[in-house]
């Protein structure tokens, strides 16, 4: 008999917040330094509170230290709007108690920044707390740039992500996530909600008595948007400014940042002569500082830009345009841009990337020996696999700790010691990341040492329901149906499945050549077919219904074989 598992091809939500397993200390001395001392202290960024800012058109909520992302409530006449939502439902009705407390009359719009979670996965809070429903708006891209991360790169990214912003480091060793005190996911199922406004360059409109207007300004996404309030000469400028060096390039993933449009972004907002400015992290920007802070910060941004540009023309790789560009030190110097969240380094390579792409220009990048075959080779230069543990253990025992993880990545591959390199690897690790000023780096390691723990389980799976698998379109689900296909559990002869929707949709899978084509209109010679309720495929396949029970039900129906149909499912796991 055939046995199914309750099993899940989506992994919602993005980030996750969860204790972890017995984090077991390294015995090695690592000294405080002063420029973590200046992370801690930047700590008082993002500090929690709620302040009430009077301007020219009326107030202005300021909610901040909830979560990574701020949220922000500008009250008008007979309603109010929320510009981003926090990171979490959990995180946007302990904001909203507060709001509720200065005006408490219902909201009427709430406005995405841009995609990510941290901004929109408050957002289903507000549709429990009144019967009107508030619109949504967000630029034109902003649900595409979404459905891909809580569909086909979600696992991934999940688990960069929980790297990142170290979810899962003990408390003693976490310090803050740069431009926010804590990513708080985790707290609460995610609660994104579809724009049901949206636009592509510029929108204006009126909202309870509120002149607002949208300017799409791309940056940190591609979706990005900034709110100029006129009336009160206030700016939302979402994440294309915070007090930080930006995140040119995550090294959670990202599609390449398009550089000079964060320039010419920060050019608009620059034009507008704001008296405040509200970012998405980090506190306001007030009066005189705002011009001399976004120029400084556009300029930052540029010099990087430029001067890698200069560079590569000169025929220089990557490896060698990160040695050679430093900030000159009056940018270097500004607040605003301490390596606190992006990095020089990682601009430029992210930089070179998005103008030519992944090869150096080095011949010898272009078809490198594998790592094993590498690795090899080197041991066998040092005189084996023992010398070249023995410079593992000294590269350790001298602090030398970037040459220790190159050396127990080559010992790896070559499944050494495995025990003792992992071993020799997490003091590496742990000694870099608590080091590291950049939480982002630093997270990544410390969590990276953690998952070398013996008892290391994994990163648990967020828990999902079902009124965020109403947000994931069927186009979604068949896209992560494509990228998850297993050609070694088919015997790659041609076999459709087709699909009929109660909505009118109808999709085949074809599982033909190693792969898994998705169509709409190839309806022929179907092995099998399907009829169901769009809701209930998406929620067998998000795990939250089981697909044995859902045939028994007769939620889903299956013209051929029910046990061919289950086993068609687990080619895609």
């Amino acid at each position: 008999m055939l046995k199914i598992h309750r099993y899940s091809l989506i992994l919602i939500p993005l980030f996750f917040i969860f204790s972890c397993s017995e984090n077991k200390s390294v015995d090695i001395e690592i000294p405080l330094t002063s420029e973590v001392e200046k992370l801690v202290n930047h700590s008082k960024e993002f500090e929690r509170m709620v302040t009430t800012y009077e301007t020219p058109g009326g107030k202005i909520h300021f909610a901040i230290g909830y979560g990574i992302a701020n949220s922000i409530m500008v009250e008008g006449i007979d309603g109010n709007i929320i510009i981003d939502t926090a990171d979490s439902v959990y995180e946007a009705e302990q904001i909203y108690k507060i709001f509720r407390k200065k005006n408490s009359n219902p909201i009427k719009a709430i406005i995405y920044t841009h995609n990510h979670g941290d901004h929109t996965f408050g957002a289903a809070f507000y549709n429990t707390i009144q019967s009107e429903k508030p619109i949504i708006i967000a630029h034109e891209d902003t649900d595409f740039y979404m459905q891909r991360i809580l569909g086909i790169i979600n696992p991934i990214i999940s688990e960069r992500s929980t790297r990142m912003f170290g979810t899962i480091i003990d408390e003693d060793d976490f310090i803050n996530v740069g431009i926010g005190a804590s990513l708080n996911v985790g707290k609460s199922v995610a609660g994104y909600v579809k724009p049901n406004q949206t636009f592509k360059d510029q929108l204006n409109l009126s909202i309870a008595g509120i002149d607002i207007e949208l300017h799409h300004a791309p940056g940190e996404t591609n979706d990005q948007l900034f709110v100029w309030l006129p009336k009160h000469k206030a700016l939302m400028p979402g994440d294309n400014v915070y007090k930080t060096f930006p995140n040119l390039y995550t090294i959670r993933g990202t599609t390449h940042r398009d550089v000079i449009g964060w320039i010419n972004s920060i050019d608009q907002m620059r034009a507008l002569n704001a008296d405040y400015i509200f970012p998405s992290h980090t506190l306001p920007i007030l009066g005189a500082d705002i011009s001399p802070t976004l120029t400084i910060y556009r300029d930052g941004i540029q010099y990087v830009h430029d001067q890698t540009i200069r560079l590569m023309n000169k025929g220089f790789y990557p490896n060698e345009i990160v040695e050679m560009i430093e900030l000159p030190e009056n940018i270097r110097n500004s607040p605003f841009l301490y390596e606190f969240y992006g990095t020089v380094r990682w601009s430029v390579r992210s930089i070179f990337n998005g103008y030519l792409g992944w090869f150096s220009g080095n011949p010898t990048d272009l078809d490198p020996l594998t790592n094993k075959e590498e690795a090899i080779r080197f041991a066998k230069i040092v005189g084996g696999n023992d010398p070249l543990f023995i410079a593992l253990e000294e590269a350790v025992k001298n602090s030398d700790m970037q040459w220790a993880l190159e050396l127990s990545d080559r010992l790896l591959i070559l499944e050494y010691k495995i025990d003792e390199v992992n071993n020799l690897r997490k003091q590496a690790l742990t000694y870099l990341g608590k080091r590291s000023s950049n939480p982002n780096k630093r997270n990544y390691f410390l969590t990276s040492a953690i998952e070398l723990n013996s008892d290391f389980k994994g990163f648990p799976k967020a828990e999902r329901n079902e009124d965020l698998m109403k947000q994931i379109s069927l186009d979604t689900i068949f896209k992560i149906l494509s990228v998850s296909y297993d050609p070694t559990k088919h015997d790659n002869s041609v076999y459709k499945v087709c699909f009929n929707f109660l909505s009118g949709t109808n999709k085949t899978i074809t599982l033909r050549n190693h792969i898994a084509a998705i169509s709409e209109n190839d309806f022929e010679d179907c092995n099998l077919s399907v009829e169901a309720d769009d809701f209930d495929f998406k929620k067998v396949l998000g795990g939250i219904q089981s697909p044995v029970g859902s045939i028994a039900d007769g939620s889903i129906s299956i013209e051929g074989s029910n046990t061919a149909f289950l086993n068609f499912l687990l080619k895609f796991r």
